[in-house]
């Protein structure tokens, strides 16, 4: 694989060199909104080619593309898209009238990039796809990618605090159902929980795409529930030099101390620089969380502090034919598991440090408007080491505990190489298609051998356009695998219809497949919470998924805007792999085959504008089957209830705005197998309490370059659920409540952005 590192990087810059002979010109502007005060940060694209930027703090934009005739793309949150037909003279500087920017409910208009042939708005996809933009991210004051994946409609997480990562649920699907991408690349977990949603450094986030569905076809494995991407921030053409800084303080509880110990602390600093295409950026992240005690007493923490530094770097070089970048994303990570005191005045203390070493090499080459290809290069080394103590109160001494397995160290790498090519045979047909490679390994105390696995696939989705208003996607996958015999095509189908101008439906029908990860296969982990180790003998498991999307323009006005999505969904796995009672050992806990499972659902998510109002209202009920549903009460079908809300008011004459978030999440039942002392195996319904969440929060701009951003998270103060189960139905988790929060809290922060243009 280094020697495919090596041809990628020597492709990129022999390629690079054809773009001397280009003819480049300037355009430059300024936009305002309806009260003709400056409007910061709206997008601005040319299209054909796809130059664009952020506007700056007061309006203006300035972009470099080649001669010719473009349409100016203007969009941005509370406005409406505006488009302008430009031209371009090669070596000299067109200067455009102000643009008067119109408010609308932008969200409608949305572009997205994932899974598309090239980007385009929601209403021409033909997958259902929801897109979180920066302003969003930002008006939240989030501090991690969980806290923006948490209000979204059908999304719901669990917490080991042992471990102290989180998992997330997708269309009442797993995380290891979930494709976890960066920039379209996927990302590297150890366990079956997504602990790398948070490893990914919110500050250099520009927005997150979401596809509901099955997307094995062109992302593989482990996007059966649908996919993930969270695409990171590329900066803008033109000269300049930037800084941006962040600090933002929150409590735990009632819990605090300002800039460290108690409490939650964040602090971020980011540099850009960029000269005729060229770009250099850095960010470090500074997540500091001084846990929780909750409950317990003594040094034991409910929730366990967490140290966390991110590091990122990237370099790129963009003109009007290429975009290549390289970008180095580092986690370094500890948590620390505090224990109490024995009676001989000694206590053992555990900590867990995670690092990942995330490299990606990009390129983008569009050759004209028909052709065009993608490249993505990257190498994942993740490593996660557990180091034990004892600490001796009497001499003040600390030594290593002697204890089995009480220090250990397990590594991950991946290498993945992904290219793609898109190319435009008629008005009525785009044709992508691409290739994935793969490699992982895995080593250390409690990993079985030095296992490895390859995986290698070719995929090939058309986009045919039958009529104006009907267009269709079918796809199929070529797979092999190094270990599991995979089947060896893998079908998908999707299309659109336009039955009006207000109203599309979207239909899809995908066959997924999984192959066992290492950590299934020859992971084992022991300690006081857990107890579980790989099994080799596990099936692959594969899915037949079928939905089905209503989306309704009911209202298109100036002032005025709503649309309403409805969405059924139906997924059947065979095979599924779950946690469960080793048959061999019942004293132990290993991987299994679920036989069968299903889930299915109805949501509906309606969204409103109206003037400096922007509102979205969503409810689902999702329902779960499992192999021991049969055996219960007689129900096959459990069904879990959820509606949530997000209101948006801005105060534009005060440069500030209202944001307050709502989630009612309903008892979540399940059956569980029971097994009683004499080997007996019976079913029996357990839940999982329901819950409401809700957040408050304010920002206000200081000038052109201070943002004050402030509020309340969980107002409610949910801390635990009630659980009538004898596990959680988390993977190591064991009877008792399950924990959702540690309280609620308060935070403060202030943002600084300076730019030298």
């Amino acid at each position: 694989m280094k020697y495919l590192f090596l041809i990628t990087i020597c492709w990129m810059t022999v390629c690079a060199d054809s773009m001397a002979q280009t003819r480049i010109g300037i355009i430059t502007g300024k936009v305002t909104a309806n009260d003709g005060k400056p409007f910061p940060f709206a997008s601005i694209i040319l299209k054909p080619g796809g130059h664009g930027q952020s506007a700056k703090s007061d309006g203006t934009f300035s972009i470099k593309a080649a001669e010719g005739t473009y349409t100016l793309v203007i969009s941005g949150v509370g406005i409406d898209t505006t488009e302008r037909i430009v031209k371009i003279t090669a070596y000299e500087t067109s200067n455009l009238e102000t643009i008067a920017l119109k408010d609308a409910a932008t969200f409608l208009r949305d572009v997205v990039v994932t899974g598309q042939f090239e980007a385009q708005s929601l209403k021409n996809s033909v997958y259902q796809v929801r897109a979180i933009d920066s302003e969003r991210i930002r008006l939240r004051g989030a501090t991690n990618v969980q806290t923006i994946l948490n209000t979204e409609l059908g999304m719901r997480f669990s917490n080991d605090l042992t471990l102290g990562t989180s998992d997330v649920q997708l269309m009442g699907m797993t995380g290891q159902s979930v494709k976890i991408l960066l920039d379209g690349v996927p990302m590297v977990d150890r366990g079956g929980t997504k602990e790398s949603i948070g490893q990914i450094d919110i500050n250099t986030v520009e927005r997150i795409e979401i596809v509901e569905g099955p997307m094995s076809v062109i992302y593989g494995t482990d996007a059966l529930a649908g996919v993930i991407n969270i695409i990171t921030k590329k900066g803008t053409d033109g000269n300049n030099f930037t800084v941006t800084a962040r600090l933002q303080e929150e409590t735990v509880d009632n819990e605090y101390n300002p800039l460290t110990g108690d409490g939650t602390h964040n602090q971020n600093i980011g540099v850009t620089w960029q000269k005729k295409g060229f770009q250099v950026a850095g960010n470090l992240t500074r997540n500091n969380f001084g846990g929780w005690q909750g409950a317990l007493t003594g040094r034991s923490k409910a929730w366990m502090p967490k140290d966390q530094m991110l590091y990122t770097a990237s370099l790129r070089y963009r003109n009007e034919k290429w975009n290549v970048w390289y970008r180095f994303n580092g986690t370094d990570e500890s948590i620390h598991l505090l224990g109490n005191i024995n009676a001989i005045n000694f206590a053992g203390d555990k900590d867990y440090t995670t690092y990942r070493w995330f490299h990606q090499a990009q390129g983008e080459f569009r050759q004209n408007d028909k052709l065009s290809f993608t490249g993505a290069l990257s190498y994942t080394d993740y490593s996660r080491k557990t180091l034990s103590t004892n600490f001796d109160f009497n001499s003040g001494k600390r030594t290593l505990s002697l204890d089995a397995g009480a220090q250990d160290k397990s590594i991950f790498t991946t290498t993945f190489f992904r290219g793609t090519s898109q190319y435009k045979i008629s008005q009525k047909i785009f044709l992508l298609a691409g290739v994935d490679l793969s490699n992982n390994t895995s080593s250390g105390q409690r990993i079985k051998g030095s296992p490895t696995i390859n995986e290698y696939a070719l995929f090939i989705s058309p986009e045919i356009k039958i009529t104006p208003s009907f267009k269709i996607s079918p796809g199929l996958r070529f797979l092999k695998n190094s270990i599991y015999n995979a089947p060896p095509v893998i079908p998908s189908f999707n299309g659109k219809i336009g039955l009006s101008k207000t109203l599309d439906i979207r239909f899809g029908y995908a066959r997924g497949f999984r192959s066992p990860a290492l950590r299934e296969l020859f992971f084992s982990f022991y300690d006081a919470s857990h107890s579980i180790h790989g099994n080799e003998n596990l099936k692959a498991e594969y899915s037949n998924s079928f939905n089905t999307f209503l989306v309704w323009q009911a209202v298109n006005k100036t002032t005025f805007r709503a649309n309403s999505t409805f969405g059924t969904f139906y997924n059947v796995f065979h095979d599924l792999i779950e946690t469960g009672t080793d048959p061999v050992d019942r004293s132990q806990t290993t991987y299994l085959n679920v036989s069968l499972f299903k889930t299915t659902g109805f949501t509906l998510d309606n969204k409103f504008f109206w003037k400096n109002l922007q509102a979205t209202l969503g409810a689902s009920y999702i329902a779960r089957y499992n192999q021991f549903s049969e055996n219960g009460a007689g129900t096959e079908l459990l069904w879990s209830p959820e509606v949530n809300s997000n209101i948006l008011y801005t105060f534009q004459k005060l440069g500030a705005s209202l944001n307050f978030f709502y989630k009612y999440t309903g008892k979540k039942p399940t059956y569980q197998a029971i097994t009683s002392s004499t080997g007996v195996v019976s079913a029996q319904l357990a839940d999982t309490g329901a819950f409401n969440t809700a957040d408050l929060t304010a920002t206000k701009s200081i000038g052109k370059n201070i943002s004050l951003t402030g509020g309340v998270k969980n107002l409610f103060n949910v801390t635990n659920l009630s659980n009538t189960s004898q596990d959680t139905g988390g993977t190591h988790s064991t009877a008792g409540s399950v924990p959702m929060s540690y309280g609620r809290s308060y935070f403060l922060g202030v943002t600084v952005n300076w730019s030298k243009n």
